[in-house]
């Protein structure tokens, strides 16, 4: 039970009186409310929660918070109304979990690509370095040791503070989490004390939601305008939008690049397909990690560690321990001989830097480059063609195939990404709808010294078809097809 009056802390209420009570839980979803809950209508894009107000009431709901005020409800009921329910729940929750997010060091990653793995090893290399650490990530919220499953990039407010909180109470000293744009969109940040916000690039995602690029461009810089005055703010300067990012914020700005000048600055002198050389700010460091993404990601977490305080030759030492993410550049080889790279690549900027990382690998360029490649259904449609533009001009062969079709029909997806292929390119291409059969194909295309690329689902380990869930995981088809395990019934 939390008193209602510590909950609406900090809350502008444009209507209605906080009551001297205490409350059970904070509630958005009218099926879940119990006797002694707190209510918030959340106006979402499907459905309004103002719609279930009565639901709520009937169930036991004692508070009510809203953006339209209500004339019908009855009068043991207490009645809050706020300018956004979504921000008043983000801080709402902070307040009900005792704000954690104050009691850790938090470190926000945003961008496109590379929020995973800049979280991920951040949260890996402080823990390698004797500190307690947490995550908040695409692939699993971890708290030290103990991992749990992650449903969202970045989850709604109840559930960040509960992990936060958690992190609290196991003695987690620093925490890093990824922070989507329809995170930031949704205020479900809110209310959240970050220490230190990382800008990693903005390529074309997500469009189907923020219906055009300057507009998802300018939900990211929210994020850095948010931050607080003894915060940092650490920016790719190689992406044109990084200084961008920069110009309202309060936080101390700070940049990493690989071709521009910057704070923090990373050359690749070797690589191949399991390490690479780094020279990080005049100083030599081998990597398990590779691909020009990765020294990127490398960079920012140097950046974020040295920020916080770590001495540089520690840093060092430490990155060049730590292995790539799942489902990241993750590297499978046959006992013939064949090369397979599971990538999470699912935008066109992300799968044209892993295959031409490969590309630049590829010590002859005699073996050939097998991908396989689809494109998720009910998201982002004009990402489509281009990431088959991009598959077939840098692949010897493309099989176009099914990835989370979800309610769309994958034939369509695929004819969507085939418009995308030049005439020249088109005698490359493969369609095989069916995922599985898809990745058996392009095993037994394969040679010895051959590399086959798998992108767009990575870690996950599921498939979305007619809307109905079941598993699969490309790096269990792949063994499969490699003989390194055998197939479970």
């Amino acid at each position: 039970m939390k008193q209602i009056t510590d909950i609406l802390s900090n809350i502008n209420i444009l209507k209605g009186e906080a009551p001297d009570i205490a409350i059970a839980q904070i509630r958005y979803d009218s099926r879940q409310v119990g006797s002694g809950d707190l209510f918030v209508a959340l106006k979402g894009v499907l459905t309004d929660g103002h719609r279930y107000i009565e639901s709520a009431v009937q169930k036991g709901a004692k508070v009510i918070v809203v953006e339209d005020w209500q004339n019908s409800l009855p009068k043991n009921v207490h009645q809050i109304q706020v300018a956004d329910t979504h921000e008043a729940l983000a801080v709402m929750a902070s307040n009900y979990y005792a704000n954690p997010s104050q009691k850790l060091i938090l470190i926000g990653v945003t961008g496109t690509n590379g929020k995973t793995t800049t979280a991920t090893l951040g949260y890996k290399l402080f823990k390698k370095a004797g500190y307690k650490a947490g995550l908040l990530s695409t692939v699993a919220i971890r708290i030290n040791d103990k991992i749990y499953p992650a449903t969202h990039t970045t989850p709604d407010p109840l559930m960040i503070n509960y992990y936060l909180n958690e992190m609290v109470k196991g003695g987690v000293t620093h925490a890093f989490m990824e922070v989507s744009s329809h995170g930031i969109d949704q205020k479900r940040t809110a209310g959240l004390d970050f220490d230190g916000g990382v800008f990693t690039n903005l390529t074309h995602d997500h469009l189907d939601y923020h219906d055009t690029f300057i507009n998802y461009r300018d939900t990211k810089k929210q994020f850095f305008d948010s931050l607080k005055k003894d915060a940092f703010a650490l920016v790719n300067a190689d992406d044109k939008n990084g200084l961008f990012m920069l110009q309202n914020t309060k936080a101390r700005k700070l940049t990493y690049a690989l071709k521009n000048p910057a704070d923090y600055k990373a050359k690749i002198l070797e690589q191949n397909f399991e390490s690479m050389l780094l020279n990080i700010n005049q100083m030599d460091v081998w990597v398990r990690l590779v691909g020009r993404f990765n020294a990127y990601n490398i960079l920012a977490v140097y950046g974020i560690s040295e920020q916080l305080e770590m001495e540089p030759f520690d840093i060092l030492q430490i990155l060049s321990e730590l292995q790539s993410v799942s489902g990241r550049f993750e590297l499978i080889i046959s006992p013939e001989g064949k090369i397979a790279i599971v990538d999470y690549a699912h935008t066109p900027d992300a799968l044209e830097n892993v295959l031409k990382t490969i590309n630049d690998i590829r010590p002859k360029n005699t073996e050939q480059l097998i991908t396989v490649v689809g494109a998720g259904g009910n998201r982002d449609k004009t990402k489509r063609p281009e990431m088959a533009e991009v598959a077939a001009r840098l692949s010897d062969t493309v099989i176009f195939t099914s990835d989370n079709p979800r309610d769309e029909n994958p034939d369509e997806i695929i004819n969507d990404m085939e418009a995308g292929v030049p005439g020249e390119y088109y005698k490359k291409t493969i369609r095989i709808t069916n995922r599985r059969e898809a990745i058996k194909a392009a095993g037994k295309l394969a040679n010895q010294g051959d590399i086959i690329l798998i992108a767009g689902k990575g870690h996950e380990d599921y498939q979305i078809v007619k809307g109905q869930k079941s598993h699969f995981d490309d790096r269990e088809e792949i063994k499969i097809v490699f003989g390194l395990i055998q197939k479970t019934v």
